[in-house]
C-alpha cells in the first residue's frame, strides 16, 4: 500500500472526526457496534509523565470510532483489548480477566449476542509473542522465526476463524500488521544501525505471516507496516535533535515514543499521531 493512499485515509479520519464533533448525522436507529480487540494498542496505551504505560482515550479505536460516528450516529465502541496479550493468551486467557475466561471467548459471546448489529471488528495481536525472543537481532530470534512466530500466525488464523463464525459473513473484520519500534536503534551508531536493518528484515517476514493468516481466514488487513514506511531506509530527512535520519526512523520517532527521552521513553507505543495513522490504515482497509 502506497503512502499517499494511507495519507488520504488519515486525512479522512481527521475530516470525519471533525464532522462527528459538529453534530450527529444520518437517521437514528437500532444501536450498532464497533468491537476493538487486541493488545495494548487497542486500548490506546501511552507513557505518562513518569514513564508508566497507561490506557488513554487517544488510541486508534477511539479515533476510528470518532470518524465513523458522523455516518453511524448510533454506533457504540466496545473495547475488549488487553495490554500484554499474546495470540496464545487471547485464545486461552491468563492476563486480563473476562467472564468467558479469555478475550476471544468474550468477543465470540459478544458477537453472538449482537449478531446482525456489529458494523466492524478490528484486531491487533502478535507483537507480544516476540517478547521472549529478545531483540530481532539476538541469537534467539532465529529460533523464534522457526517456532514461536509460525505458532503465532497459526493462532491468528484460529482467532479470526472463530470471530468470523460468530459474527457472520457480512461483518467487516480488519486486522493489522505492525510498525517497528526497533528502528529507533538506528540512533545508537553503527551497531544500532545494523540492528535496525536486521530487525526490519525479520519484522517484514513476521508481518508477512500475520498478513497471510488474516487474509486466508477471511479478514481484511491494514498495512500499518507500510503506513510507517518501515522498509524505507532511504529518503533521509532532518529531524530536530537527531539530524539526518532515514525516513522510516524519522516516522517511528515522530509517531511513537520509541525515541523519547526518559522518563517517558523509550516506549514502544504509538503517540496520538501514530494512533491516528493506524486508524487511517484500518479505515481504508475496512472500506468504511
Amino acid at each position: 500500500m502506497r503512502l499517499v493512499r494511507i495519507a488520504s485515509a488519515v486525512a479522512a479520519v481527521a475530516a470525519v472526526a471533525v464532522a462527528a464533533c459538529s453534530g450527529p448525522g444520518g437517521s437514528s436507529g437500532p444501536a450498532s457496534y464497533y468491537l476493538a480487540l487486541g493488545d495494548s494498542l487497542s486500548q490506546g496505551v501511552q507513557p505518562d509523565a513518569t514513564g508508566v504505560s497507561v490506557e488513554t482515550g487517544q488510541g486508534y479505536p477511539d479515533q476510528l470510532y470518532a470518524a465513523l460516528r458522523s455516518r453511524y450516529p448510533t454506533l457504540r465502541l466496545v473495547k475488549l483489548g488487553c495490554p500484554g496479550e499474546t495470540t496464545g493468551t487471547m485464545i486461552n486467557g491468563g492476563i486480563c480477566r473476562y467472564p468467558g475466561g479469555s478475550q476471544l471467548a468474550a468477543a465470540v459471546a459478544f458477537l453472538r449476542d449482537h449478531r446482525g448489529h456489529v458494523l466492524l471488528v478490528t484486531l491487533d495481536i502478535g507483537a507480544n509473542d516476540t517478547e521472549d525472543c529478545g531483540s530481532w537481532a539476538s541469537p534467539r530470534a532465529a529460533s523464534c522465526l522457526a517456532s514461536d512466530i509460525p505458532a503465532a500466525a497459526s493462532h491468528v488464523s484460529t482467532i479470526v476463524t472463530r470471530l468470523r463464525a460468530a459474527a457472520g459473513p457480512g461483518v467487516r473484520i480488519a486486522g493489522m500488521s505492525y510498525y517497528l519500534p526497533a528502528l529507533a536503534e538506528w540512533l545508537d551508531g553503527t551497531t544500532g544501525q545494523a540492528i535496525a536493518w536486521l530487525s526490519e528484515r525479520l519484522a517484514a517476514g513476521y508481518n508477512g505471516l500475520l498478513v497471510r493468516a488474516y487474509t486466508t481466514s477471511g479478514a481484511r488487513v491494514a498495512n500499518v507496516f507500510g503506513a510507517f514506511d518501515t522498509p524505507n531506509f532511504g529518503d533521509a530527512v532532518t529531524v530536530p535533535g537527531m539530524g539526518r535520519v532515514p525516513r522510516n526512523v524519522a516516522l517511528v520517532c515522530q509517531w511513537t515514543w520509541a525515541c523519547a527521552t526518559p522518563p517517558r521513553g523509550p516506549n514502544q507505543h504509538a503517540n496520538q499521531t501514530g494512533y491516528g495513522v493506524i486508524a487511517g490504515a484500518l479505515l481504508h482497509a475496512a472500506g468504511l
